[in-house]
């Protein structure tokens, strides 16, 4: 190889090696001292030098490759290395960044409410909402006989005043007295009943424009959904107590005569008898009873909160309560009381038998 010698008098620059071939930019006037590949192929120089770095002015010329052509620069293994791993950074810094503007724009699930029926506000949710939307549908329930007294809870179904609640609580009853929300207190009479469901349809006399619950659907009613119970335990009118649905279709049987539900004059030391899992419970069931699949409830239960109403969070009745678990030794005694196993009748059982109990009920374990 022969090198161009400059003239006497003359200091032209040398061209720079890769300058006469085709398809990569014009040198710079400075020959760098470390070129770097970009991920594209191209060398990019970096500013500096000169004569003043010890460079010469300019670059060094070379000839013609062997065989007269063009022929493509070879990029140096390590610089395609360097170029993969800052395009797969680029990636991945490209993913965070979307999976972080993805987090910061769809709204957090645990601050979602749902709304409730009945609710004053689209935007209320929370057990407050569902007590002050549903009880005023929810009612007390006096019911007396020559044995003694009975004291439930009822759901308003209709503006007209019929009201659901359990067999137990009006078996056997003279008169049934109901007690709404606001204090106000109606006669009421018995439409009809229905013992294997341990289900009544009871009617207020001279009643219109009262508020009627929203009946939801048992059948999607999943183990762990929040749930709030309202009735009147021990004659405490429009309690509320919440909890979640702890198990489904549980066979749980409970008393069908008619001194079974009565509790002593005064109320308070009141029995509610049922069997469950082979023993009986909040005392003797006697001998006519009935079996039926409930909803398991760890909200608290109590005598007096039998034909009230489990309700889910979006304020719909999903069961009538109609039992308690007790561990009480004496479990005829006050002492008896909720240790979060009660148990409730599907509010399905409770929509498919109303046209059997607005036409009088069957009562076909009598």
């Amino acid at each position: 190889m022969t090198e161009n010698t400059p003239r006497t008098g003359d200091h032209e620059p040398q061209q720079h090696p890769y300058g006469a071939w085709s398809g990569y930019p014009a040198p710079p006037t400075h020959r760098p001292q470390d070129p770097v590949t970009t991920p594209s192929g191209i060398t990019v120089w970096p500013g500096g030098g000169g004569a003043g770095h010890g460079h010469p002015a300019g670059p060094a010329a070379v000839p013609t490759p062997p065989g007269g052509g063009h022929r493509k620069r070879r990029v140096p293994r390590s610089a395609l290395l360097i170029a993969a791993v800052a395009a797969v950074s680029a990636l991945v810094g490209g993913g965070t960044a979307a999976l972080v503007t993805d987090a910061a724009e769809k709204p957090d699930a645990a601050t979602t409410t749902t709304t409730v029926v009945g609710a004053t506000s689209s935007k209320t949710g929370g057990v407050a909402a569902v007590a002050a939307a549903v009880s005023p549908s929810i009612v007390e329930i006096s019911a007396t006989s020559g044995s003694g007294q009975s004291t439930g809870s009822g759901v308003i179904i209709t503006s007209g005043g019929e009201i659901i609640t359990n067999n137990h609580v009006i078996s056997g009853a003279d008169t049934i007295k109901v007690t709404f929300s606001d204090g106000s207190k109606k006669s009421a009479t018995v439409v009809g009943t229905d013992r294997s469901k341990d289900l009544a349809l009871i009617k207020v006399s001279g009643a219109s424009g009262l508020r009627p619950a929203t009946l939801g659907d048992s059948s999607g009613v999943r183990v762990g959904d929040q749930v709030v119970a309202i009735g009147s335990p021990e004659g405490l009118t429009g309690t509320v107590t919440s909890g979640i649905v702890s198990a489904l279709d549980r066979d749980v049987t409970v008393s069908t005569d008619e001194s079974q539900g009565q509790q002593a004059p005064g109320g308070g030391r009141g029995q509610w008898p049922f069997e469950f899992g082979g023993g009986q419970y909040n005392g003797d069931v006697g001998s006519s009873t009935t079996t039926y699949k409930a909803i398991q409830t760890d909200a608290s239960l109590n005598p007096g909160n039998s034909g009230g109403a489990l309700i889910n969070m979006k304020g719909q009745i999903i069961g009538i309560n109609s039992a308690m678990y007790s561990s009480a030794s004496d479990q005829n005694s006050s002492s008896a009381g909720s240790i979060g196993l009660g148990f409730s009748i599907p509010i399905n059982t409770v929509k498919a038998d109303l046209d059997n109990l607005r036409a009088g009920g069957s009562d076909s374990n009598a």
